[in-house]
């Protein structure tokens, strides 16, 4: 194969990880363009996703996957009793101010490595070198898991949106739990067929998608805002403590809602390799991304505060879906409550086969690194198909694992979901951190093509305190004084996690990973071996 322009710029031991044999003709075809060759060259891995991905498909990619309308109605009547509609209103605008710092600190990292490892390998990349093993590996783990249960919530709740259908559709049909479970793994059966058979045509369906995302948005607003009974100014000054010894606890405790609603800033990082001029398109993206979900997302929470009616009825509504209730008393038609439900499973199941994408992409990266067991099947990629099958795999297995534990306590089934967060959140703390360190020690950073220039240090510490601050209040219960069963246990499950990895870090995983700083040019080994083989990239964007 001819070598490229990028290749014959850089040292033979960089150029050693990608050549092709006859078999990978169709390399030069899906390497992208030169930024991105140069980007994989420097970060030591071989391109074997097509880059089938751009500006638009990615963007809609990340736009669905988040679902943040959508999860406003589904979430939002839940988390009212915690600081009440004025709360739930100043929260979800907190939270947009502190995750768009997230997102443009994670931004700046996906130019400067636009890999699908995400945090793991910017962690690696970026940590002091005696913490870049413990805390790349800590962090891949805490990503797979946090997608995975992503994963499982997403089909879950697809399947509550059958199962509210179904009441609306006959009053006399009792909801049961196993039928919610059986329905969760059919979503993701339709998630991983999307992925697999279909994915040459993801990017196109993507776009397709986007445009019912965006008239579903304004068909639910209208309804409401014309047909719902409408509340006044007072909506948005009327706090409740819900028993907490202020409003503002209270507040603090609800803000679970919003970052559920807008958690997954890294969702298409994860697709990097996979995105034509990835370093470049990829933060631009995510900004665009984050601001259309805070807009629509914002609109919906005023919208649903001012239109609700009867929150007591709502919670209690017999679908099992609030929204769908305020949805029943504002139209006052069985048909066309049905008519939107469908609107909001059809996103669902949306959201859920691209968080199979990524949930999926993020195992296969961190196996490349040799990170879980099982590591060389997991990150084996079969020719033809460009797709981790194999990863994929294992993300229907595990969804279908969570999803049978609601059938024994939909409590445990709750907790586990909660990995979503606390999961997700902990990745992003630790790597801005990792970056932020680096900052204060005037080290240098690989090329970028979004950089945060002197801006880097505030953006950094406003996102690191907000992350800090909603991190926190993830492990409170959703009241004060909780029972045995309102306790929210998700400290437990999330502190097992942490030991858990520890211990297998200790034992096994510190002998056989090794990060993937060690195939990075230019940087220090986590190893403390001489780079005498290593020549830094003298290149730049």
């Amino acid at each position: 194969m001819a070598r490229s322009k990028i290749q014959d710029q850089l040292p033979p031991s960089a150029i050693e990880v990608h050549e092709t044999s006859d078999a990978d003709a169709d390399y030069n075809e899906k390497s992208g363009n030169e930024y991105d060759q140069r980007g994989m060259v420097r970060m030591g891995k071989r391109q074997e996703l097509r880059r089938e991905f751009q500006f638009f498909s990615i963007f809609g990619f990340a736009v669905i996957l988040g679902c943040s309308w959508e999860y406003v109605f589904i979430n939002g009547v839940l988390s009212l009793p915690n600081g009440g509609t004025a709360g739930s209103v100043w929260m979800f605008l907190i939270t947009c101010f502190g995750m768009f710092f997230v997102v443009l600190s994670m931004a700046e990292m996906a130019s400067m490595a636009p890999t699908a490892g995400g945090q793991y390998h910017w962690c690696s990349e970026f940590a002091p070198a005696s913490l870049q093993k413990f805390l790349s590996y800590t962090v891949g783990y805490l990503c797979v898991l946090g997608w995975h249960a992503s994963l499982a919530g997403t089909c879950y709740a697809a399947g509550q949106q059958v199962q509210a259908i179904m009441v609306l559709a006959n009053p006399q049909f009792a909801i049961q739990t196993w039928e919610t479970a059986l329905l969760a793994i059919a979503v993701v059966v339709v998630a991983v067929g999307f992925n697999t058979v279909l994915y040459r045509k993801l990017p196109i369906v993507e776009g397709i998608v986007m445009i019912v995302h965006v008239f579903g948005f304004f068909a639910f607003v209208i309804v409401l805002w014309v047909m719902a009974p409408r509340g006044d100014s007072s909506v948005l000054t009327t706090f409740t403590t819900n028993g907490w010894s202020s409003a503002g606890v209270a507040c603090l405790v609800g803000i679970s809602a919003p970052i559920g609603d807008l958690i997954g800033a890294d969702s298409s990082v994860h697709l990097s390799e996979e995105l034509k001029n990835a370093a470049w398109i990829l933060p631009r993206a995510m900004v665009a991304t984050a601001v259309m979900n805070y807009l629509l997302g914002f609109i919906t929470i005023i919208t649903l505060v001012f239109c609700l009616g009867d929150l007591d009825n709502a919670i209690n509504s017999a679908t099992g879906q609030p929204y769908v209730q305020v949805l029943l008393n504002a139209t006052q038609s069985t048909g066309a409550t049905i008519a939107l439900t469908v609107v909001m499973l059809i996103l669902l199941i949306s959201c859920a086969v691209n968080t199979a994408t990524t949930s999926s992409r993020q195992l296969w990266s961190f196996a490349r690194d040799g990170g879980p067991p099982f590591s060389a099947w997991l990150s084996r990629v079969r020719p033809g198909w460009d797709i981790p099958m194999n990863a994929m795999t294992v993300s229907l297995g595990v969804t279908a694992i969570l999803s049978c534990i609601v059938i024994g306590s939909a409590t445990a089934y709750g907790v586990f979901v909660t990995l979503v967060n606390s999961g997700l959140l902990s990745s992003y703390a630790i790597c801005i951190g990792c970056i932020l360190l680096k900052r204060i020690r005037g080290e240098p950073f690989p090329p970028s093509q979004f950089s945060l220039g002197g801006a880097g240090n505030i953006v950094n510490v406003i996102a690191l305190a907000f992350l800090s601050v909603a991190w926190v209040f993830q492990f409170f219960p959703s009241a004060p004084d909780p029972t045995g069963t309102s306790m929210n246990w998700s400290i437990l499950i999330f502190g097992a996690v942490i030991i858990f990895f520890t211990v297998y870090y200790a034992v096994n995983a510190r002998h056989r990973y090794t990060g993937p700083v060690v195939h990075v040019i230019g940087t220090r080994r986590s190893d403390e071996q001489t780079p005498t083989d290593r020549m830094p990239c003298s290149t730049s964007y």
